[in-house]
């Protein structure tokens, strides 16, 4: 292949990535947007029974837990399927899912109604959320890829951010309508872009024999792909590999550090801001702390994952874990707002952050034939660790429990996530094996042509 044929691929290939990228940023930049939205308006349900009906803490910990029980389900049925149908449909059907129930809670007059939404809301969340990875993981170069990888997942916190922001600007009465009805915002804007720029993945398609539609699309948007894959030794797929010999036990270890770190999400987001509420700060200063954790965790995930690009995630998420735990711990000391806003900002770095870093290693962790199951295990068994999350939040406020305690109880998850992502056994894919192993028969040229396609640094 000559000079100029190279410059072509990699000019497609950076257009396609770029598409990827920024159509699963987006999408889960509403997955943020979703999930710190309900932390905001609960003290207005709380007080306001003119809204929803006359709503107890336990019972809105309870409303907070039926989005993640429905993130769960979407996830694990998307994972089921997910190998087997391709990762383009889940994506779109997961977008039109999520803004159609988002839009009509906005119009929900009881508790068991916008329960229900809420359920069914969180459906879409969870196959997009265990969509994402997949398609990162197999169009990234493989030594970007938790850089990449970061930059999408950070959309969780920035869509954090934003459901901070508008509900700061705002407040009262059934501004929350406003609030929701904008989280359906994807149908209208996304999923056009989604229908028009989203490929299948080339490497999805070889690892189920459509070996000449897999050539021709790479060809056609620019991806290496430099032939058929190593047999998985299993040729499981899906979910079944997930229980065979190679990857029971990692499977296993890795749902347990997912879980761990979306307790510490949701509960902190779902929240944080009665807690500061509570340690008297009023509903503006109670709304900048969810700021600071979501800012903390765009920052931080972004700057911890170049270092997991280096060093390898497993590392780096084992201290981001410990960094939350010493974070929400020293939140206990009574400082200064201006310390306490900077501790709560290296808490998200640990808690959102370190999910960030999870769902990278994860995909990486995994090939081709088990690669959305694997995500799918990750978001829907950890987010058994979601639901508890505002579950445990709400049952230690309902208790009398002091701020302090209920912080000393999310440090103590902290340090039980980092001590499960020790024991993760180090396995690389199959796909990472066969790029190495053809590397030294290649000239220097058409090594460029498979890893020189990556974005300008």
């Amino acid at each position: 292949m000559n000079t100029s044929q190279h410059a072509r691929i990699s000019r497609q290939h950076r257009t396609t990535l770029r598409w990827i990228v920024a159509i699963c940023t987006i999408t889960l930049v509403f997955d943020g947007y979703d999930l710190v939205v309900y932390g905001t308006v609960v003290p207005d349900f709380l007080r306001d029974p003119s809204q929803i009906g006359h709503l107890s803490v336990a019972q809105a910990g309870a409303l907070g837990s039926y989005a993640l029980m429905g993130v769960m389900v979407g996830a694990l049925t998307a994972g089921a399927v997910g190998d087997h149908i391709g990762r383009r449909r889940i994506m779109i059907a997961g977008i039109i899912w999520f803004s159609v129930a988002m839009g009509l809670s906005a119009f929900a007059t009881s508790i068991t109604v916008f329960g229900v939404l809420r359920f069914l809301t969180g459906i879409g969340v969870g196959a997009l959320v265990a969509t994402a990875a997949p398609l990162i993981a197999e169009f990234a170069p493989p030594h970007r890829r938790n850089v990449y990888n970061a930059i999408v997942y950070s959309g969780v916190p920035v869509g954090g951010v934003l459901a901070s922001i508008m509900a700061l600007l705002t407040s009262g009465g059934d501004s929350w309508r406003t609030l929701f009805l904008f989280g359906a915002a994807p149908l209208l804007v996304l999923l056009p872009v989604t229908l028009l720029h989203l490929p299948e993945s080339p490497k999805w398609l070889l690892a189920r024999g459509q070996t000449e539609r897999a050539h021709l699309l790479a060809e056609r948007i620019g991806v290496p792909l430099s032939g058929p894959t190593r047999a998985v030794e299993d040729k499981k797929v899906g979910f079944a590999a997930l229980a065979s010999r190679r990857y029971a036990l990692p499977t296993v270890l890795l749902g347990l550090m997912s879980c761990s770190g979306l307790l510490l999400t949701y509960a902190l987001n779902t929240w944080l801001p009665e807690i500061m509420g509570r340690s008297g700060f009023d509903k503006s200063y109670a709304l900048v702390f969810l700021l600071a954790l979501n800012g903390g965790a765009i920052i931080g995930g972004v700057l911890a994952s170049r270092t997991a690009d280096r060093t390898g995630p497993q590392r780096v998420i084992t201290s981001t874990f410990v960094l939350a735990a010493v974070s929400l711990t020293l939140l206990t000391l009574g400082l200064p707002l201006g310390a306490l806003l900077a501790l709560v900002a290296v808490a998200g770095i640990g808690t959102i952050g370190t999910q960030v870093l999870v769902y990278g290693f994860v995909a990486n962790y995994y090939d081709t034939q088990a690669r959305a199951a694997g995500v799918a295990w990750c978001a829907g068994f950890g987010r058994l660790g979601g639901i508890g999350g505002p579950l445990v939040g709400g049952a230690l406020i309902s208790a009398g429990v002091s701020p302090h305690h209920a912080f000393y109880a999310f440090a103590g998850v902290a340090v039980l996530g980092a001590l499960v992502t020790l024991f993760v056994p180090r396995q690389s894919t199959v796909e990472e094996d066969a790029v190495s192993d053809s590397l030294p028969d290649r000239s220097p040229a058409d090594a460029a042509g498979v890893l020189a396609y990556e974005p300008t640094r």
